[in-house]
């Protein structure tokens, strides 16, 4: 693991949490989500797999936020090598009142040459590459046995299932939008690194949450220098 992923990340938090922390509230709580788990592998290239990377990358982060920030309690979807279902990681954020939510992942393209991190927010998609990316991660809950009933008939690959996020009404919408916004500010002044944008489209995993949200997926495994970054 580049520890540049990591120190990208904390600068993050360091940027944006002094903005909760302007509230009464004395402790601010950070669930991070690394993505996918045991039997859900997620993307995987040339022996790389996304539920690794996005281990790493997150208890690294967590690491990090308990060594400089005393005052933020870092709660992990996952510490370990498991399968947690999409709706148990809102749900976990929620139960805990936490006051942000970031899910990392790790992308994937069929030209080798796409490269960037691109950070996502919860929304309608509005091109056929966000929706792709939206299908790639919601597809987890297809590992869930109960998923036709815990989420009301929706199926990750149809693309008229989507049309319920043109009805969601996110309140933290702007606050999850800047905080998107600062991560690729950051990723291409820090690390000159190819800035895909913040995007909108429609992840279940944030569309349940009752906090400000963010999806990064922060990188290609599919391009050979990014999958050597990040693992």
């Amino acid at each position: 693991m580049n520890f540049s992923v990591a120190n990208f990340f904390i600068l993050q938090m360091l940027l944006f949490i002094p903005f909760f922390l302007f509230g009464s509230k004395k402790e601010m709580i950070v669930v991070i989500d690394p993505g996918h788990g045991g039997r859900d592998v997620g993307t995987a290239y040339n022996n790389i797999n996304e539920k690794d990377v996005t281990l790493k990358i997150g208890l690294l982060l967590g690491k990090y936020i308990n060594e400089n920030l005393p005052e933020v309690k870092v709660i992990f979807t996952r510490e370990n090598d498991i399968f947690i279902p999409l709706h148990q990681r809102t749900a976990m954020a929620n139960q805990n009142k936490a006051d942000l939510f970031i899910s990392l992942h790790a992308n994937f393209c069929d030209i080798p040459s796409i490269a960037g991190s691109e950070t996502f927010i919860l929304g309608l998609h509005r091109s056929e590459e966000n929706l792709d990316v939206a299908k790639k991660e919601n597809a987890v809950i297809l590992f869930e046995e109960d998923h036709t009933e815990r989420y009301e008939g929706f199926d990750p690959n149809l693309s008229e299932s989507y049309i319920m996020f043109e009805l969601i009404q996110d309140e933290f919408l702007g606050q999850s939008a800047d905080f998107a916004n600062e991560i690729q500010n950051q990723l291409q002044n820090q690390f000159t690194k190819k800035d895909r944008g913040v995007k909108q489209a429609g992840f279940l995993v944030l569309r349940q949450s009752s906090m400000p949200s963010v999806l990064i997926e922060t990188g290609f495994l599919s391009n050979i220098a990014e999958a050597q970054y990040l693992d």
